[in-house]
């Protein structure tokens, strides 16, 4: 459960990413999460929370670049685990500094995105053959989940995916539509009050 000053979001982590799901939870377990800030969110695409130095950081400050003590190994597991709406995912550095697409130890982001037609799909294939050498196809499957539900598709293959929302996908639609600055900072703080480990259901 991730408590925000905006409403709940509960999410469920993977069992096909068990490196990604224990770092996570690890995290959550100690209160790494508590009080930090949703630093970067951007309307119709994903909010990402996870910079340590987000929780006394002064308003309008640039956040998003603290360094971080390790990285955690990829497990990309795309088509099985797409970048659909609400997808839990892991941030990284780029890949000219990160061939590996190693993730974030702390920073994770989740999606919200937008819904896909046939002719917008095939334009995003077009953008994943640029950036994979062709690598990473759409599947019926995914294409169909992006048309139905949305997401973010030209993210697949690139970053690990380890969790999706279960319940307050709302809340991250709101948290994604409020104002930001030029850093894509919310101009009023979005906070994590507490993120908690609840017993499987």
């Amino acid at each position: 459960m991730i408590e925000t000053t905006l409403g709940n979001i509960k999410v469920a982590l993977y069992d096909e990413t068990p490196l990604h799901s224990e770092n996570f939870k690890s995290l959550v377990d100690r209160g790494f999460y508590d009080g930090l800030l949703f630093h970067r969110v951007i309307n119709k695409f994903m909010i990402q929370a996870g910079d340590s130095t987000s929780r006394s950081a002064a308003p309008g400050g640039l956040l998003g670049d603290t360094s971080e003590p390790y990285t955690v190994p990829a497990e990309i597991r795309f088509p099985n685990l797409l970048h659909k709406r609400g997808a839990l995912c892991m941030a990284r550095e780029g890949d000219a500094t990160n061939p590996q697409r190693v993730s974030s130890a702390y920073q994770f982001y989740i999606v919200y995105g937008t819904r896909f037609n046939d002719d917008m799909l095939d334009k995003v294939q077009a953008r994943l053959d640029a950036y994979t050498g062709g690598k990473v196809v759409l599947t019926p499957e995914a294409r169909e989940v992006y048309k139905r539900i949305g997401g973010t598709p030209h993210l697949d293959g690139q970053y690990t995916v380890f969790g999706e929302v279960i319940e307050g996908i709302d809340i991250v639609r709101d948290i994604q539509w409020v104002d930001t600055d030029a850093n894509d900072r919310p101009v009023k703080d979005v906070r994590i009050i507490k993120a908690y480990t609840l017993e499987a259901e």
